[in-house]
């Protein structure tokens, strides 16, 4: 890994999509209505920044189970960013195209795949992705890949803010990609 500039920095990211208790309701589907993202300094050791960026959805509405999962509600994200104007601030702001990322299992970079197809949104990523979940379960020679907040409880490290919120879900997932680094267990993301 270089030790100057973007070369050093990682994109934590975790997003919250719409969600229902029970199936999906007709002619709706899963949109991202949050990008939580957490700039990290391998080099370094440190979480530098963390955003937040809500995203207006267009075939779904935000349920009641979504909002108490989540604490979002439809007036919140009415007032967000287009999915495509949330990507082209990913690429621009976040250097999303050229720096690496990470994610908490491959559900976010699906989500992401999936959104930009469905909308013919060019994908803000670049390909050099970190599925976290894995490596730390590979790391603590675990059986069974566990959820972020156990992750955090098996790592010795706190829970920050609220549990399936995306920018602090991309807060706690930096921590514990910084714990990986340190035990020598992240791979190489560059």
């Amino acid at each position: 890994m270089g030790s100057t500039g973007a070369e050093r920095l990682l994109n934590v990211v975790d997003v919250e999509a719409t969600c229902w208790a029970g199936g999906t309701p007709p002619g709706a589907v899963s949109e991202i209505i949050e990008i939580g993202l957490t700039v990290v300094d391998l080099a370094a050791g440190e979480r530098l920044a963390r955003h937040r960026i809500l995203v207006r959805p267009v075939r779904s509405r935000v349920s009641a189970f979504c909002t108490e999962l989540t604490g979002l509600t439809q007036d919140e994200v009415d007032a967000g960013l287009g999915f495509a104007e949330a990507c082209r601030l990913l690429a621009k702001e976040h250097r999303a195209g050229v720096r690496p990322w990470a994610s908490w299992g491959d559900y976010d970079r699906h989500q992401f795949t999936r959104q930009c197809a469905a909308t013919r949104t060019p994908y803000p990523f670049g390909r050099h992705h970190t599925n976290a979940k894995a490596a730390f379960t590979g790391a603590h020679a675990l059986r069974k890949r566990p959820g972020m907040a156990r992750a955090l409880e098996i790592a010795g490290l706190p829970l920050e803010g609220r549990h399936h919120r995306g920018e602090d879900d991309a807060w706690n997932i930096a921590a514990l990609v910084l714990h990986l680094s340190e035990r020598g267990g992240l791979p190489d993301p560059c």
